[in-house]
């Protein structure tokens, strides 16, 4: 028999290809990937800054060659119509709520199913993660009757509700993984210092769990700004978001790509404004648990 096997673990292919390449040039590779990644969109940024003639005579990378041809009137014309700028603040009235109480309800439900013991507990964490895999296309016919019997078709309010339904399973699922990988020696000692449930999950429970909250707040209001289906199906023209405004664009202009790469990169700055705000916990949330 062989002995115990002593010294370091044997590094992989890549591990050493990355010691012999150097830090220096992992990070110019790295560097030069994020630009390649970034083309489309500063194509769409520079289309954006082009009038229709100059968009159509030529592709957006001759600006390098005739800079005079930006403009700002593009951005102009779209805010100053009154369907696209409409359209932009309810993406905002149906992105924040739905995002807001899908964080707010998820924790707070999260923390029952991961600290509270109650008969059916592990029933209803078993119906939260079979609500996992309904796909949404099922229920828009039924949802939609409903809607239309409570008066919320064709509403904010019903597209809120449809997006904070269908986001809390997957939110709920999220945060309770995160919880029950708090210590419990953490939670029972604020328990033993007389603390209330609502006090530990307030004081003790949210603080730790930032980072998850932060990558669940960026998931769904990403989810939310940038959904197209829902929209179509219960918003009418009073309330459609962007997305539904730049697809009626399209169907009646065809080809104006001076209205639709304004409208997508106006789209785009707020969902990047908000990954940046939180990318900080964001990542912290996605590398949570790799070093348990």
């Amino acid at each position: 028999m062989s002995g115990p096997v002593t010294g370091a673990p044997r590094r992989g292919v890549l591990s050493r290809l990355t010691a012999r390449l150097g830090s220096g040039a992992v990070s110019v590779l790295l560097a030069l990937v994020a630009l390649f990644w970034l083309v489309p969109v500063f194509g769409l940024f520079v289309a954006s800054l082009r009038d229709e003639r100059a968009n159509a005579a030529s592709g957006w990378w001759t600006v390098f060659t005739a800079p005079t041809s930006l403009t700002l009137s593009n951005y102009a014309d779209l805010l100053g119509e009154g369907t696209v700028l409409r359209s932009l603040l309810n993406t905002v009235w149906i992105s924040v709520p739905a995002t807001a109480l899908v964080v707010v309800i998820a924790a707070a439900a999260a923390y029952g199913l991961a600290w509270i013991e109650f008969p059916g507990r592990d029933v209803l964490t078993t119906v939260v993660v079979g609500l996992l895999v309904m796909p949404i296309q099922v229920a828009l016919i039924p949802v939609a009757k409903l809607f239309g019997f409570l008066g919320l078709f064709g509403t904010i309010t019903g597209v809120v509700a449809f997006h904070v339904a269908f986001g809390l399973p997957f939110a709920i699922f999220l945060l309770r993984n995160f919880f029950t990988g708090i210590p419990r020696d953490l939670v029972e000692a604020a328990r033993m210092d007389g603390a209330t449930e609502w006090v530990v999950f307030r004081r003790v429970v949210l603080p730790v769990a930032k980072p998850a909250i932060a990558s669940l707040t960026v998931f769904q209001f990403l989810w939310v700004w940038n959904d197209l289906l829902v929209a179509l199906v219960f918003a009418d023209q009073d309330s459609a978001p962007i997305t539904v405004a730049l697809r009626a664009q399209l169907r009646q202009f065809g080809t104006n790509i001076d209205v639709l790469s304004t409208g997508a990169f106006l789209s785009m700055v707020v969902p990047l404004v908000v990954f940046l705000a939180f990318q900080r916990y964001f990542v912290q949330g996605v590398l949570a648990g790799s070093t348990k």
